[in-house]
């Protein structure tokens, strides 16, 4: 049997959830379809034990659950981004459907779309697709090129050192999953190999403040698309910042000068044998403009609004380029037990039976809004600026989204 719906939510994350609050709110028709058997799956059971938000308590903006508490720059803990996400949908009785993951959805004749999961099927006068770009964890094929005994997980896999075979990890990529995976690591005293990628780095405070809060004041994640390099860059990976015991920075160049092995990107594996790239110092290099871009942007910022801030010199620290060139890594002779892929992932917006992504498989849309009437897209980064994948912002485009359902479906029913 059909389920007739006004309108179906595909993915019960931030971004289903912040929809919801507002169709609920105006008492229009929605369910939203989450593939989990409960909320906040992602941050229950794919991150690590000691996982903390890397973004102040204060940008916490969902709407009707904004931070208004004691602590707007401490971080949420996983436990506590947990309970945030049960007790929002306990509020608000969104009209949530766990254990329900949406297979495919095909414009019918009349207009309105068939949703067919694996259990259920609806037809939706809107269908609002809010998966996010995290689907699929990014682990390259040579990984089976590697030697059986070494033990081989995502980053979305990692919960504890202890959980680990002993010897020395491996840790690939230096996004913000990677870099605090081996800091984790290298603090519990096991020799770490570090694969540095191109991700930038920005300090945890900086001037007085939190540099998160001096990026939202400066505009930073109000940017649009266009503002990018190149389209592809908005699938880059987010510079490495730490919220745990308090917040703090990662540097790949403390790392060096605390023993970490960096290396550079691997090109293949076999064998036991790690094949490396030649372009430790260039990424290092990148990483270290990214930041100093970012302070002029903060120091240009506090000038020419006249604020009063304390000036501050950072340390400067170059230890990773006096790192040994390393072409090869034989994994049983540097002990290497565990390798941690920390590449990020894929996402797949195949089930969208239409015509509605671009070549790289990204959707075509102005600020979540397809060429298809009644086919949106939401929560994704730089959908409509940088921070509509965020917590900062996810609402305002769920608000806009919103407002334009309610207005086509009111003139459906004239």
């Amino acid at each position: 049997m059909v389920e007739r719906i006004e309108t179906a939510i595909g993915g019960g994350g931030q971004a289903g959830f912040a929809l919801s609050y507002y169709l609920t709110q105006e008492k229009r028709e929605n369910i939203v379809l989450e593939q989990a058997a409960q909320p906040a799956e992602a941050w229950r059971n794919q991150r690590w034990d000691s996982f903390t938000l890397l973004t102040p308590n204060w940008s916490l903006r969902l709407p009707g659950a904004e931070y208004h508490g004691n602590y707007r720059e401490g971080f949420l803990t996983r436990r506590e981004v947990i309970a945030y996400f049960e007790q929002y949908v306990e509020r608000y009785r969104l009209p949530v459907r766990y254990a329900t993951r949406v297979i495919s959805v095909e414009q019918k004749s009349d207009g309105a779309y068939r949703v067919t999961t694996n259990r259920d099927e609806f037809d939706a006068q809107n269908v609002v697709l809010a998966t996010g770009l995290y689907q699929t964890a990014k682990i390259p094929a040579y990984t089976t090129n590697s030697p059986p005994k070494i033990k081989q997980l995502h980053s979305n896999a990692y919960r504890n050192p202890r959980a680990l075979p002993p010897g020395a990890v491996l840790v690939v990529g230096s996004a913000q999953s990677g870099c605090q995976i081996a800091e984790e690591l290298y603090q519990s005293r096991r020799q770490v190999y570090l694969c540095v990628g191109g991700a930038g780095r920005v300090p945890r405070r900086y001037r007085g403040k939190d540099t998160y809060e001096w990026l939202n004041l400066v505009g930073f994640f109000d940017r649009p698309p266009n503002q990018l390099p190149s389209p592809q860059a908005k699938f880059a990976g987010n510079p490495h910042v730490s919220g745990k015991d308090g917040g703090h920075t990662l540097n790949p160049h403390k790392f060096a000068r605390d023993s970490v092995i960096l290396l550079r990107r691997i090109q293949d594996a076999r064998d036991g044998k790690i094949t490396l790239a030649p372009d430790l110092k260039e990424n290092l290099a990148r990483a270290d403009k990214f930041e100093a871009n970012l302070l002029k942007m903060i120091d240009d910022y506090i000038a020419g609004h006249g604020l009063r801030a304390p000036t501050e010199q950072l340390p400067h620290l170059s230890d990773g380029y006096a790192a040994p060139t390393i072409t090869e890594l034989y994994l049983k002779i540097s002990g290497i037990n565990t390798i941690i892929w920390a590449l990020g992932y894929r996402f797949d917006f195949s089930l969208a039976r239409l015509p509605v992504c671009d070549s790289d498989g990204h959707p075509i849309q102005t600020r979540g809004v397809t060429q298809y009437p009644g086919l949106f897209f939401l929560g994704l980064p730089w959908l409509h600026k940088q921070k509509s994948g965020l917590l900062l912002g996810v609402g305002d485009d769920a608000a806009h989204i919103a407002s334009k359902i309610i207005e086509r479906t009111k003139g459906l029913s004239r």
